[in-house]
């Protein structure tokens, strides 16, 4: 254990000398406050601290002591439901512990050390594990199963388990190394967030993460352990969204970091969640969910921490072969964080202020996604998909921290405020937004849903940039200039635009879409586009054709409840094919 005295108090950066003895990423208890700090920097022995409390009234003089290991978090039953800050203390303990205004120094127990969990082992005495193997089993929540690991460093026999109520701290079970030394384990391991968990193997993500959000499922998919960014100004709905993917995607365990936005947002998912149903088993959200609630009036430094916190969390449930989604909102708050620690430590600064490893340091964060086969004997294969929020001053995405982030995601969904705007949600633009995982995506779905899903998907996104192209076209000579089936293209991507894109998340029908039904939909649209373009050919009207009554069906489909989907839309194909042929009959007759 390391003692050094505060020579320098800039903000939360405290310089202390006599150091000599501590070590890089040192966790530190600054002053008699206690407060908790993190050694980012070291000269001689001379150690630069990012504190995460408030430092008003440090001065120079005081006591600096190192714990000697470096900032970690527990992992263990408990974490489920659980709402921490940025460093991993849960704030219902902190409450009780100090009250509404949480004071300083406060140290409680990330994990409850009281509560008695009911252990079931699966492994036997006698059995050889080594690191990831799963030893006992906890019912965490009423969805959740908490698997109970060998930690990665531990290999040998096991010698003694035992089965029933303990608390985290308990023996559960020993083990015999290979030099013959016992090793007890408990059901808590603790790990340090800078460094990320091991794993076997990494594999390649191909299979789709369903989100229920059509402008994603369908036209910018990501995959399970797969990586994207949601860049958009203020009010363009990059919270919402993320909110939706929390409560619908395809994931076993979410883990939502509130990383430097507004109070009233965090509130919103706190007071939420709880409410919220989980659409696959009936209970609530919160039984799946680890929140880390680090908000804009907790010191700058604190932002960091809390991305490391939750991505360790996230990891862990990984490894227990779990498919976890990941939202940071928002990653700009925490490359703030960076820029004011850098200025503070007196560093060379790099475009717009920020330091010139913000690249590398979003990249490490960015790179600890994906699908991993666990470790431990036997097949287990573990997901980690981390989807990030940017928020651009001015929604300008040629800003360093967007363009950072865009060099390692590889799906980029991009919100528009001019369709926020005109009240378009989700305003993901699809003009410029795109996935790299489309082709992987694409065989995915035609396996998986229907054989011409990616030829549908095709064919729509076809129609919607020769949407642009006329728009352009119409605004210089007007839409009368164009032929009867351009106008026929503009009417149908209309249909696209409105009907298909536009979801509504506070309709408890249209909040969520299944593949099936995304489909179905679609093919919706693109049947009336066929045979609209069949009547067009046989000299039909394009104003007759677009005052319809079919298409109003269209437009009411996306609220047909799933159970009916197959029924009701195999009428309103009917319907589109015997209106038009009505037309063309007319036309015909005329003549």
């Amino acid at each position: 254990m390391s003692t050094g005295t505060i020579v320098k108090v800039s903000g939360p950066l405290v310089v202390a000398d006599g150091m000599r003895d501590a070590n890089m990423f040192d966790v530190v208890r600054v002053s008699d406050k206690h407060l908790i700090g993190e050694i980012i920097e070291m000269h001689g022995d001379k150690a630069s601290i990012q504190v995460y409390e408030e430092t008003s009234g440090l001065g120079p003089g005081e006591e600096v002591v190192s714990t000697g290991r470096p900032m970690s978090v527990e992992l263990g039953p408990g974490l489920i439901s659980t709402i921490y800050d940025g460093i991993q203390r849960p704030l219902e303990k902190l409450y009780e512990a100090s009250g509404a205004n949480i004071h300083r120094g406060v140290e409680v127990p990330s994990l409850d050390r009281d509560k008695k969990w009911d252990f079931k082992a699966v492994a036997k005495i006698g059995d050889k594990v080594v690191g990831g193997d799963i030893i006992g089993v906890v019912q965490e929540t009423a969805v959740v199963e908490c698997r109970i690991m060998v930690p990665p460093d531990v290999k040998g026999t096991i010698k003694s388990i035992k089965e029933g109520e303990f608390t985290v701290e308990e023996e559960v079970c020993v083990v015999t190394n290979e030099k013959g030394i016992d090793v007890s384990l408990t059901m808590v391991q603790k790990w340090p967030v800078r460094k990320e968990r091991p794993y076997k193997s990494k594999q390649s993500p191909d299979s789709l993460l369903i989100t229920g959000q059509r402008v994603i499922d369908t036209f910018f998919p990501i995959t399970k352990g797969g990586v994207a960014a949601i860049p958009g100004p203020f009010g363009s709905g990059k919270t919402v969204t993320q909110h939706q993917l929390a409560k619908w995607a395809d994931a076993d365990i979410v883990v939502y970091i509130g990383c430097g936005e507004r109070g009233n947002e965090m509130t919103d998912v706190l007071l939420e969640f709880p409410e919220l149903k989980d659409p696959r088993t009936g209970e609530s959200l919160m039984q799946r969910t680890v929140l880390i609630a680090n908000t804009s009036d907790m010191p700058v430094a604190a932002r960091e921490a809390s991305i490391y916190t939750g991505i360790t969390i996230a990891e862990f449930f990984r490894d227990m072969g779990y498919s976890v989604a990941l939202m940071a909102d928002s990653t700009s708050r925490w490359a703030e964080a960076l820029r004011e620690m850098s200025g503070r430590l007196e560093e060379m600064p790099g475009e717009e202020g920020y330091p010139a490893y913000l690249g590398s340091r979003l990249a490490q964060f960015y790179e600890r996604a994906g699908m991993v086969g666990c470790l431990g004997n036997g097949e287990r294969v573990g997901s980690l998909t981390a989807i990030g929020a940017v928020s651009p001053p001015g929604g300008d995405t040629s800003e360093p921290v967007s363009q950072a982030t865009l060099r390692i995601v590889k799906v980029f969904w991009g919100l528009d405020s001019s369709l926020a705007y005109k009240r378009h949600f989700p305003a993901i633009n699809w003009l410029t937004s795109y996935s790299l995982y489309q082709d992987k995506v694409d065989k995915w779905a035609d396996e998986n849903v229907e054989n011409d899903f990616a030829d549908h998907r095709a064919r729509a996104m076809k129609l919607l940039q020769e949407e642009a192209e006329l728009q352009e076209i119409v605004q210089l000579v007007g839409v009368d200039s164009l032929s009867h089936s351009d106008r026929l293209i503009l009417e149908v991507t209309r249909s696209i635009r409105e009907d298909f894109l536009h979801q509504n998340s506070f309709h408890e029908v249209d909040t969520y879409t299944s593949l099936h039904k995304q489909y179905r939909m679609l093919s919706l649209i693109l049947k009336f586009y066929d045979e609209g373009l069949k009547a067009v050919k046989e000299k039909v009207s394009i104003n007759k054709i677009s005052k319809l009554p079919v298409l109003e069906r269209i437009g009411r489909a996306k609220y047909i409840e799933e159970v009916n989907v197959d029924k009701e839309f195999d009428l309103i194909e009917t319907e589109i094919a015997a209106q038009l042929a009505e037309l063309v009959a007319k036309e015909a007759e005329e003549e």
